[in-house]
């Protein structure tokens, strides 16, 4: 695996502060933990790799070092601190310390040093997305449908075991059901998770044929999904329980439904409110009258006024979508815009000329904003 930078492989920016990384080390811990992702060298890689990382930029002194001297610095080279020959110690040493650190309970013994908790190794398991797209008419409206997705469930085989049918669990030989060890380095000793049995203190030795030894299996399962109205484009719906399964007992994840609004062919959405363009004639712009607005309701009837220019807005109260949280329903705004007129006939062109003859005997009556402009334009130009 290549040499990667420690920032690099947490995921965090080199100003991280001690508790960002230790949240990145958690969450990629557990992503890449031998428990979840069994014989997957790969995981177990990376699973090393992050425990090193975390090592070294958990600790305020080795930051300082490695932040200065890259790597060499933590072995005391290149004019680097000496950390302790922290270079000399091996994955193992590095995660039993780390792993104490980072989650606590999880990894203690019971009381007296007795043998390990099985449940203290519990992991949560992962969370999964689904991407759902609908209508604005689904998302206005409300909606309960039903989606399949893949899940991980018990294997009906060994029932969660991940035993062979009629073989059981034996103890681990190499922690003798403790479920740590002791390593020594040099005056120091360090306990540490059994990276055998991984701190249940049992083996499968014969493990389910149709699992894998996992316990689950892979399969399609139909959800119904309450899509509640009002709901805008990107907004999420938790699934609790439906994701990833849990490890050794471990709580399962949760299924994340992401929802896309499909764009409409009429209708822009911006928060509750709805924005329509509705095309008009010249003369309804000019005599006025009623039009027909299309809404997600159905039809209403607005009455321009003698004179409707380009882009005005016309407000329709409680015609927009459902506030998800308030209940309360936004407006439809209808902006106008007058569509001019094509494929004349030679009779209609001579009807509009003697129109617009008629017009300019009195432009600046029938025509203000025109003859205003044509003002604005001459005093510019005599300036």
């Amino acid at each position: 695996m290549a040499d990667r930078d420690y920032y690099e492989v947490l995921g965090v920016s080199r100003d991280a502060t001690a508790e960002e990384i230790k949240k990145a080390y958690r969450r990629l811990a557990m992503k890449y933990h031998p428990d979840r992702n069994p014989g997957d060298e790969t995981a177990k890689e990376k699973f090393e790799e992050v425990g090193a990382a975390y090592a070294a930029l958990s600790d305020p002194q080795k930051r300082a070092a490695y932040d200065r001297f890259g790597k060499e610095g933590l072995n005391g080279a290149a004019g680097g601190p000496d950390m302790g020959g922290m270079g000399g110690m091996n994955g193992a040493d590095i995660f039993g310390s780390v792993f104490g650190d980072i989650f606590g309970d999880m990894f203690r013994n019971q009381a007296g040093g007795g043998r390990a908790d099985a449940r203290s190794y519990a992991y949560p398991g992962e969370d999964l997305q689904y991407e759902l797209t609908i209508t604005l008419e689904d998302a206005a409206k409300g909606m309960k449908p039903e989606i399949r997705v893949p899940v991980w469930d018990t294997c009906e085989t060994c029932h969660g075991s991940g035993c062979k049918p009629g073989t059981s669990k034996t103890t681990c030989p190499h922690c003798g059901g403790r479920g740590t060890v002791r390593m020594s380095q040099g005056f120091f000793s360090v306990e540490q998770t059994c990276p055998h049995c991984h701190g249940t203190g049992q083996v499968i030795k014969d493990p389910c044929p149709d699992c894998g030894g996992t316990g689950h299996q892979r399969k399609t399962k139909t959800l119904q999904v309450n899509i509640p109205a009002g709901i805008d484009d990107g907004q999420r719906i938790r699934l609790s329980g439906m994701g990833g399964p849990g490890t050794n007992g471990g709580e399962p994840g949760d299924l994340y439904v992401v929802v896309h609004v499909k764009p409409h062919d009429l209708f822009r959405r911006e928060g509750s409110n709805l924005y329509v363009d509705q095309p008009i004639s010249f003369v309804l712009a000019a005599l006025g009258g009623e039009i027909t607005v299309p809404s997600l309701d159905g039809e209403s009837r607005i009455t321009l006024p003698e004179g409707t220019q380009t882009g005005q807005v016309f407000r329709l109260r409680g015609k927009g979508i459902k506030n998800l949280r308030s209940g309360a329903k936004g407006d439809l705004f209808c902006r106008v815009y007058v569509e001019t007129p094509v494929n004349l006939s030679a009779e209609q062109k001579k009807i509009l000329k003697s129109f617009d003859t008629s017009i300019a005997k009195n432009e600046s009556k029938h025509s203000p904003k025109h003859q205003g402009f044509l003002d604005r334009v001459k005093k510019f130009f005599s300036d």
